[in-house]
């Protein structure tokens, strides 16, 4: 059975050619069923729009793996209480502080979930995103009991690929050439692939 990843994008959303729409069309070409769901408002969010949003999408997808980034992190935060749902894999990448944002009021403060409804959860935070240090990214790692990957000056908010190629072997082999030094969309592929 093809498994089902989710890939929920963060404020403004991530159109092409960020990471996000790059790995739902990889996925797809790997035969993954993927959803890739713009947000309403992806400028200025309002929380309850987007839990509604999101608990639709989560009833008709029908998940096995969730990809959050950024503000889609406070999303599930403040959602997952409210789901009668159990993941194969929840993958929370580069998560915001827990200070408010101008564009996206409603979503803070945000709570820290006791279960986010997986059977495995990864984090993955970068040593310079300016949305959260890798002390506060520990710290919320820490209280969330979760695995978490630390990438060296990913710049996972502003990342971008540029001269894709990739080559299959075993699992995957991807080779990049990025315009950052670290390398976020293989740490998801790969974690996603490992499932």
């Amino acid at each position: 059975m093809n498994k089902r990843v989710l890939i929920l994008h963060g404020l403004g959303g991530s159109d092409f050619p960020h990471w996000q729409a790059q790995l739902a069309s990889d996925l797809i070409k790997e035969n993954y069923i993927v959803s890739f769901p713009a947000f309403p408002s992806r400028e200025n969010p309002n929380l309850q729009e987007w839990k509604d949003f999101l608990k639709k999408e989560l009833e008709h997808f029908k998940p096995d793996m969730v990809v959050c980034h950024s503000l889609a992190n406070i999303l599930w935060f403040h959602t997952c209480d409210e789901l009668d749902i159990k993941l194969d894999k929840l993958m929370l990448v580069a998560p915001v502080r827990n200070a408010v944002l101008e564009d996206a009021k409603t979503f803070f403060p945000y709570p820290i979930a006791k279960d986010l409804k997986a059977n495995e959860i990864i984090m993955a935070a970068s040593t310079n995103d300016p949305y959260m240090s890798i002390e506060e990214a520990i710290e919320l790692q820490s209280k969330l009991n979760n695995g978490m990957k630390i990438m060296e000056n990913a710049v996972v908010i502003t990342f971008k690929i540029s001269n894709f190629s990739k080559n299959i072997s075993n699992n995957v082999v991807l080779t990049f050439q990025i315009r950052c030094s670290s390398n976020i969309y293989s740490t998801i592929h790969t974690n996603l692939l490992l499932c």
